[in-house]
């Protein structure tokens, strides 16, 4: 099997599983019972904490454990609306933005929120210019992903905290779900506020997640209970799962520092070998993150690609896994002015560290092949 569907999820890193499995086993104990096998569990979670602070350079007390990017980017956005719409209703982002954070951003606009969608380049990325025109008095929340799940644009999120640096009473919110560990970001001294982390996208487990909260940015809770997590996400933690994607923000790290340069490696070569079929248009720009590719092949619809390629162990996708059973048109792709031949035709090739070149070769070896035998086909 040739698996290059990472953007959608990731395989479990063994360790991962490992560290799931004994934390299940040894420490089920409620960390908030008050017991003592009930306080080994709570200094485990501490621990987890601590760590997970440490990868991030931040503090203890500003890392909330989530169940995942989606839950984290509502958690961000809604929780920022409700606790500040006193000073303001305004609220920016771009119109390329994950479903969660889209979404969200509708759901806040039918509340009497009012939401400006900054346009972006053909690259996919936003202009300074724009950003800082959009930033009105009433503005209280920036939110603009890193990386780009579909196309892997990267958006200058380190200018546009600057930028936001500026305005105090302004928070923002950067949904890091793609970029985090392969394409670095410092948070602290940033600008970034809020910032979404998912496991699964990292060789950790569905299920788990991590937001970023400033220390000085206040959220309004959207479940409340028993307190957990600063009193920002209610519930009993997940702690085998908490455990397990520190291990997995760890191993990819450490990935990251020894590894990034054969992923851009992987990358350009795909690159060209994609560029190179006669028919195929790549839409990813060049400058991009460097394990997402999106292509387009007008005149045949992903789905038949995409399940001839299936048939021979090999797994790509269309747009992103949270949006490919919506419309065909993919909105990131009409955003950066492709034509609707390209944005109704786009399929996305996304890597990880462990993928080889000859795992790529046999995959654009597959995909010519199948444009060939549909052409052929439909003669």
């Amino acid at each position: 099997m040739i698996y290059l569907d990472n953007s959608a999820t990731t395989k479990p890193d063994e360790a991962v599983l490992a560290s799931f499995d004994q934390v299940s086993k040894q420490f089920y104990a409620n960390p908030s019972s008050i017991h003592q096998f009930g306080g080994t569990a709570e200094k485990l979670l501490h621990t987890a904490k601590k760590q997970a602070a440490e990868l991030l350079h931040v503090s203890r007390n500003e890392v909330v454990f989530t169940s995942g990017g989606t839950e984290g980017n509502n958690i961000a956005i809604k929780g920022i609306a409700l606790e500040h719409q006193g000073r303001g209703k305004h609220i920016i982002t771009s119109e390329i933005e994950h479903p969660s954070v889209d979404e969200a951003c509708r759901a806040l606009d039918r509340l009497g929120f009012t939401v400006t969608y900054l346009p972006v380049d053909e690259n996919g990325v936003i202009s300074l210019d724009d950003l800082k025109n959009a930033i009105r008095e009433d503005t209280i929340l920036i939110s603009i992903m890193h990386v780009n799940n579909e196309t892997g644009a990267i958006q200058p999120v380190e200018e546009i905290g600057r930028i936001a640096k500026q305005h105090p009473k302004l928070f923002f919110h950067v949904d890091d779900v793609q970029g985090f560990g392969k394409v670095p970001l410092d948070l602290p001294d940033s600008g970034i506020d809020l910032c979404t982390i998912s496991g699964h996208k990292i060789h950790g487990l569905k299920g788990t997640g991590v937001l970023y909260v400033n220390k000085h940015t206040k959220l309004f809770p959207l479940f409340h209970g028993g307190e957990q997590e600063q009193a920002i996400r209610s519930g009993t933690e997940n702690l085998a799962g908490i455990v397990s994607l520190v291990k997995a923000m760890r191993l990819i790290k450490d990935r990251e520092k020894t590894e990034v340069n054969n992923l851009y490696d992987m990358k350009q070569y795909l690159f060209e070998a994609l560029e190179a079929i006669d028919g195929v248009h790549v839409n990813s720009p060049k400058n991009g993150a460097p394990h997402i590719i999106n292509i387009s092949v007008p005149g045949i619809k992903p789905e038949v690609i995409i399940h001839m390629l299936g048939e021979k162990g090999i797994y790509i996708s269309t747009k992103s896994a949270c949006s490919s059973k919506q419309k065909d048109e993919s909105r990131i792709l009409v955003a950066c002015g492709f034509d609707n031949g390209r944005a109704t035709s786009a399929l996305r090739i996304s890597l990880a560290y462990d993928n080889t070149k000859e795992e790529l070769a046999t995959f654009v070896e597959a995909l010519t092949l199948a444009i060939t035998q549909f052409r052929k086909v439909m003669e």
